[in-house]
């Protein structure tokens, strides 16, 4: 196992860590906003399920393109989203073991949670998903796709197929899709999450994300190279 590896898996026992200490704190009264344990079907709940999922395969495609590469500013870029996504899985992760929640739902479609909010919201409170195309997309299923700018298995096999500046092009084509679905779906917790130390993580992964999309998009310039469509 590698050096990498150790620091992911660190990072996930670390955050895990914190995990708990925030939530003990949370539920003493430190963040009124988390006096009750979220339920099951909470979007608290479900945006720590899809998010888990969503950002362990950021980690996995940014460990495959870490071995196809050799330039220092994509390694460099890849090793702090895996590391930075793990740790944050691991937080999520560790708040429904603390909630005594299952991670995984069996019949339950990703990201469904968002159209409840949508629906609850639609009596004039307002919402901030229209904006940022977040739900559930109607093809997501049909192409492949578990979750909106989550990348394909075919996708995934033909980056581990590429080396050099291939490699390195469509790691960054499909990380910004990755981002730009990761920042939809965060957006929708900052707007419907009721746990204030999760708001706050949401909202942290959207300022975060933006910002290395555009780094994202700079780096694909470089290389004579756009976002894919």
């Amino acid at each position: 196992m590698t050096r990498t590896h150790w620091a992911a898996i660190t990072a996930v026992v670390l955050a895990l860590l914190f995990a708990g200490a925030a939530t003990v704190v949370a539920s003493a009264g430190g963040d009124t906003s988390a006096a009750r344990t979220p339920t099951g079907d909470s979007a608290d709940a479900d945006f720590a399920r899809d998010m888990s999922v969503h950002h362990q395969q950021a980690v996995e495609m940014s460990f495959i393109v870490r071995d196809r590469t050799k330039d220092e500013e994509v390694r460099r870029l890849a090793y702090d989203i895996a590391n930075t996504q793990a740790n944050q899985r691991g937080m999520m992760l560790g708040w429904l073991d603390l909630w005594e929640l299952p991670k995984v739902v069996a019949g339950r479609e990703p990201m469904e949670w968002m159209h409840r909010g949508t629906d609850a919201a639609s009596s004039g409170h307002g919402s901030a998903h229209g904006g940022h195309g977040s739900g559930r997309a109607d093809g997501a299923a049909e192409d492949g796709r578990l979750m909106p700018g989550m990348a394909t298995k075919d996708e995934l096999e033909r980056l581990r197929g590429l080396s050099g500046r291939q490699a390195e092009v469509f790691y960054l084509q499909l990380m910004i899709n990755h981002h730009n679905g990761g920042v939809a779906m965060a957006q929708g917790c900052v707007d419907l999450c009721t746990v204030g130390t999760e708001r706050d993580l949401a909202q942290g992964m959207v300022d975060a994300q933006r910002s290395e999309v555009e780094l994202m998009v700079g780096l694909l310039k470089k290389r004579g190279a756009q976002p894919l469509a």
